[in-house]
């Protein structure tokens, strides 16, 4: 079994599900007392965040790549970045490492063709909706056309995201909030949506709406199991 290096505290209570997920698809792939061999560095969000908010990029692929590279010294095999939105320096962070980075958005744009998904709606940080690094890797590499919320909406989506996602509070006019902004994007043509940070799975499952959701945080613990089971 191969090491999986986690990158992660970007929240920690989505890295705490990424770790859950990791060790029960270890036991439910090899059965008996079997568990993910994992290492992990999860870092202080509150020095990140404000980075994101400063848009110290370069700051925050400096100090993400130092905490690659010490899971990689460490004997981690290949490396998760636990958080869609810190994908935006995973260029740095690969240059900075000799061991393989298990992109979420390539994980992600996968599963989205192999289910025959051409066009998808795309939930998360503003830095992830608005940015290029994420959206234009499925356009690009995949040929998955994507649709974000309108603006009113991507502000309450990150605001949730921040002041309570990460903070642990699911609440239930949120949740709300979040499946209007779902069905308006499935109005709009979206044949899935992607849960693009790793946190709003917290908050909305596959049962609530329609549309199927693309849980990113699930996804991306699936792809890391069955690489290290490789």
């Amino acid at each position: 079994m191969k090491t999986i290096g986690m990158l992660g505290g970007m929240s920690w209570e989505s890295t705490a599900h990424y770790y859950q997920a990791l060790n029960q698809g270890v036991k439910k792939r090899l059965g008996g007392h079997h568990s993910a061999e994992v290492l992990m560095r999860s870092v202080d969000f509150s020095s990140i965040a404000e980075k994101q908010e400063q848009g110290d990029w370069l700051g925050l692929a400096e100090t993400l790549a130092k905490e690659a590279k010490k899971l990689e010294v460490g004997g981690a095999d290949f490396l998760l970045i636990c958080t869609n939105t810190m994908h935006k320096v995973a260029p740095e962070i690969e240059q900075s490492l000799n061991i393989p980075l298990l992109h979420i958005a390539d994980v992600t744009a996968k599963a989205l063709a192999q289910s025959g998904v051409t066009k998808v709606g795309l939930l998360g940080t503003a830095f992830t909706m608005e940015q290029d690094f994420y959206k234009k890797r499925l356009i690009d590499d995949f040929s998955i056309e994507v649709v974000v919320p309108n603006g009113v909406q991507r502000k309450l989506i990150h605001d949730v995201i921040y002041q309570e996602l990460v903070h642990g509070i699911v609440n239930s006019v949120s949740k709300s909030d979040f499946l209007v902004v779902i069905d308006d994007l499935r109005e709009r043509g979206v044949e899935a949506v992607i849960l693009g940070c790793t946190e709003i799975a917290m908050l909305v499952q596959p049962q609530d709406t329609v549309v199927p959701l693309f849980d990113t945080t699930e996804l991306h613990a699936q792809a890391a199991i069955e690489l290290a089971l490789a």
